[in-house]
Order: C-alpha cells, then structure tokens, then sequence
C-alpha cells in the first residue's frame, strides 16, 4: 500500500486563487486543503497535519508573516511557501528570518510552485 500523500494547506483570502491552487495541485497529485484566512487554519483541528503551507502575504486581519510567526509559536514546523504580488526587500529579509522556505511572486507559474512544494517535502522529515 502505498504512503499517504503529504497534506498541502494553501491560505489565501481569495476564492479565485484558493480554488486555482487547489485545482493545479490536485491535478499533479497532492492532497490539498484551502482556508480563507489564518483563523480558518489556526481553528483546524487537523492543523498538524500539514507537511507543507502556501500562504499569501497579504490578507485582512492578518497578513502571512504574521500568521507564519504564530504557527511557529504553537510548534508548527512544517515549510512555508509565502506568495505576494509583490516582494520587496524588506519583505525578503522578514521572511528568511522566519525561516521561510521560499517566496515566490503572482502570477505564480504552477512549476515554480510544484517544484518549491517538492524541495520543501523533501527537506522537511516529520520526526
């Protein structure tokens, strides 16, 4: 029997990119949750489950740092994938300080976001 798929939770405050990501994904194989904001993922019982995240930076309430910073906080160590229409420098910094896997720009090209969710699987080994 083969290993059960590593879960993939995308976080974005928009219907049209969540479900977008959802369909790309899905399509190459993955097993993919969408949320529409951080209280949606901070309020999933199955949080843990996550081996990898796809947030976007810039949504209400709390912006994809932030809500990064928080998952760490409660342990959750699994690599994240922060998407933005824009990065700065400044933003670059903050998010390899948190340890960000990568950062990727909209429009976002389904191989640059495949093949950032495989190196983050493979490096990341769930004890």
């Amino acid at each position: 029997m083969a290993s059960k798929l590593p879960v993939i939770c995308v976080v974005d405050d928009d219907a049209a990119v969540r479900g977008a990501l959802k369909f790309a994904l899905e399509v190459e194989g993955l097993d993919v949750r969408v949320f529409d904001g951080a209280a949606s993922l901070l309020n999933d019982p199955d949080l843990r489950s996550c081996g990898c995240l796809v947030i976007d930076y810039r949504m209400p309430a709390t912006d994809g740092l932030e809500l990064i910073g928080v998952l760490r906080a409660r342990g959750i160590v699994a690599p994240a994938i922060l998407i933005t229409g824009r990065a700065n420098r400044e933003l670059r910094i903050r998010a390899q300080k948190l340890g960000i896997h990568c950062l990727l720009e909209k429009p976002l090209s389904d191989d640059a976001l495949l093949d950032s969710i495989r190196s983050a699987l493979a490096r990341f080994r769930p004890s």
